[in-house]
């Protein structure tokens, strides 16, 4: 598989005979000291032999030797994760890491820029809550990150997760991790037929008993490599799973329809206009910052009307306006928007009274997505 960069060999460890566990046996999770410590001693020999490349990864064989995790990268990393795709994240965090190589640095840095930088990876609100932990650790940790899961809770935008991943990751601690790919290993080791989210407690309890104290760090990787790569969402390589003694949904005949989902609602469609504003003397595009609140808050778009149900649009300045021959759409998380275009050029003495960034590069100033479509739509 592809890390981003990487090609990884899968090397699969031989496993004894008797240990298998057929897929019509009963195969049954482990439940004693002995087979949970068996468990721990087959995912890790899996996870030395297996492990992902990934630029903000500290090798197995390099921490076995003494390196750390840099707690900042580990973070990064994982902020930049939630919903995002190794492969798409990859380049964007070496990029990221170019222009912000330490907290420090990310924190001297004006929120605008971090914005800029972001646009694209979406969730914008995780882009000010990274910059505000940032201005936090520097100036009140003198840029050090607490080694705790609880110290780390107490840092603006770090959540559940994320503080159980750093700490675990970073500083070794026995903190119960549980992202989308663990919950699906968890789910068919213990063939858990609970749809999702109401699995969550239960799911989080089996992660928790199988948490170790020894090397949590990597045992939250592997686990998390496992459900990368073997036990992915479709057509799960169960075969190749470290994991097989014990996996009740390979015996059951289960394993690929776990986790379930309760089916999601439709999204809504919501619709507006963006209005590209020309400046006549020199081309230059009208931009405006979006209120700090609510979606894409802080970053800079077009002028745009609220997001709803359909109606007159009211431009902000009378002029000779052109509308696209088709809207942008864009999907959000809980809505699809369908947005019309409306173009105009207005005179200079027109643009002074208007409020905002005059700019000859919009696709230069870190456009979100939906308004890099806009851009697209008129060429």
């Amino acid at each position: 598989f592809l890390s981003g960069f990487v090609t990884s060999v899968r090397v699969m460890l031989p496993r004894p005979e008797s240990s298998v566990c057929p897929v019509t046996a009963a195969c049954h999770p482990p439940e004693s000291a002995a087979a949970i410590a068996a468990l721990h001693r087959a995912v890790l020999a899996w996870y030395d032999a297996n492990a992902r490349e990934l630029p903000w990864r500290i090798s197995p064989q390099a921490r076995a030797a003494g390196g750390r995790a840099d707690p900042y990268r580990v973070w990064l990393s994982e902020v930049m994760l939630q919903q995002t795709t190794v492969v798409t994240v990859t380049p964007r965090y070496q990029r990221f890491l170019e222009l912000f190589p330490t907290v420090d640095d990310l924190a001297a840095a004006p929120l605008e820029a971090v914005l800029a930088e972001w646009a694209g990876l979406g969730y914008y609100a995780r882009a000010r809550n990274l910059h505000k932990c940032a201005v936090e650790v520097s100036a009140i940790h003198d840029g050090v990150f607490p080694d705790t899961e609880e110290g780390l809770r107490s840092l603006p935008g770090i959540g559940a997760y994320t503080a159980a991943a750093i700490a675990a990751i970073a500083f070794d601690e026995a903190a119960v991790v549980l992202d989308g790919n663990i919950e699906r290993v968890m789910a068919r080791l213990f063939a858990v037929e609970t749809p999702l989210p109401e699995a969550k407690p239960a799911l989080r309890d089996h992660a928790a008993a199988l948490t170790p104290q020894s090397r949590p760090g990597d045992h939250a990787q592997a686990l998390m490599d496992l459900g990368a790569t073997i036990c992915t969402p479709r057509n799960p390589v169960c075969g190749d799973c470290p994991l097989a003694t014990w996996c009740a949904g390979r015996a059951q005949g289960i394993a690929a329809d776990l986790p379930k989902r309760k089916r999601k609602p439709a999204r809504p469609v919501r619709h507006g206009t963006a209005f590209v504003i020309r400046r006549k003397s020199d081309g230059a595009m009208l931009l405006v910052r979006r209120p700090e609140q609510g979606l894409l808050g802080g970053m800079l778009a077009f002028p745009a009307t609220a997001w709803g149900e359909r109606g007159d649009a009211v431009p902000p300045v009378k002029a000779d306006w052109r509308v696209a021959a088709e809207p942008v759409r864009h999907t959000f998380t809980h809505f699809h928007l369908e947005m019309d275009v409306w173009e105009a050029e207005i005179s200079t003495a027109a643009a002074r009274k208007l409020d905002g960034q005059w700019t000859e590069d919009p696709a230069g100033a870190g456009l979100p997505t939906v308004f890099r479509k806009v851009l697209a739509v008129i060429g």
